[in-house]
């Protein structure tokens, strides 16, 4: 347990200071290639509910054992080997710099009242219109964009990689990489894609809810309410969010910066109306969006040490 433990530490400290250097190869896109493959021979007829399982099932199965393998195969080696081989296995898998670059993209040319700049940003990492947003709704863009993926890209691969170390990981990324491909609710994959995503809400299930009450109990309170009242009006926004785990993370960090989260997006000309979370204390504004990031530091790293701490205190029981 201890080496999985150094090999996280390791992982996470790369992904912070070095992320994904581009044209470096990443399991990501060959994941992706075998999802588009197997998408045009199984989503077809009667039979796709049913092929959607057996896409899930196989992509899961292969990352796992390959992923397992060459981890093995270097811990055979030797000990130091196998720490840096699963090191670099789980900063690929990681997406703590990335999202802080993404937000901070935004965020640049935002504090130079350069709309149109920030608006394009933006569109790179939403699915919402974003053409005529004022700086109020385009950082209420990047804040909840950061504070989802808080789970979604960084804490729930780590919670994996606890568990059951890279190979963990890499088959949580791969059942969420199977979900933004094909889990969709459209004519196309509603039924194609039903059990990726059942199966990634169901992986997210716990280190959603752990990282959102980590910002809640780690990060500044800009407001006068006290914890209890922080934590009672958490338990009664977050299940207003569509996604069964994403609000667990808006709904804290709405809290916890006195903001409101959610309302009336634009998705292809057509307005789609989201439950609001928080009390609209303050006014959303660029600044925001740097603390969004530091909500997302501050849980990353509590929700490491947690599970070192516990991981350390297993292994000696």
């Amino acid at each position: 347990m201890t080496f999985h433990i150094l090999a996280i530490g390791i992982g996470l400290l790369l992904d912070r200071l070095i992320g994904d250097p581009p044209g470096w190869p990443h399991p990501v896109r060959w994941i992706g290639r075998y999802i588009m493959l197997m998408e045009k021979k199984l989503n077809k007829g009667r039979q796709a509910f049913r092929n959607g399982f057996i896409l899930t099932g196989s992509l899961m199965s292969l990352v796992f054992l390959v992923v397992f393998g060459i981890v093995a195969c270097a811990y055979a080696i030797h000990p130091f080997a196998g720490i840096a081989v699963e090191a670099l296995l789980i900063a690929s898998g990681l997406a703590q710099k990335s999202l802080k670059v993404a937000a901070e993209e935004v965020y640049q040319p935002l504090i130079n009242k350069d709309l149109e700049i920030a608006r394009e940003k933006l569109s790179w990492i939403v699915g919402r219109d974003t053409g005529h947003l004022e700086e109020s709704e385009i950082t209420r863009g990047v804040v909840e964009t950061v504070s989802e993926n808080t789970s979604d890209g960084i804490t729930a691969p780590l919670f994996w990689a606890f568990l059951l170390g890279a190979p963990g990981l890499w088959l949580y990324k791969a059942v969420n990489t199977c979900d933004s491909m094909v889990g969709y609710k459209n004519e196309k994959f509603e039924h194609f894609g039903f059990a990726s995503a059942k199966l990634d809400d169901l992986l997210n299930f716990i280190p959603s809810r752990i990282t959102g009450l980590l910002i809640l109990l780690l990060t500044k309170n800009r407001q006068t309410m006290t914890l209890g009242e922080r934590l009672k009006l958490w338990f009664t926004d977050a299940p207003k969010h569509p996604s069964p785990n994403s609000g667990w993370l808006e709904a804290a960090t709405a809290v916890q910066m006195g903001i409101q989260l959610g309302g009336v997006n634009s998705y292809n000309g057509v307005s789609s109306y989201r439950a609001v979370m928080g009390k609209p204390i303050h006014k959303l504004e660029a600044l925001h969006i740097k603390e969004a990031v530091t909500h997302m530091q501050i849980a990353t790293w509590a929700f490491f040490i947690l599970f070192s701490l516990g991981g350390i205190l297993l292994g000696l029981t």
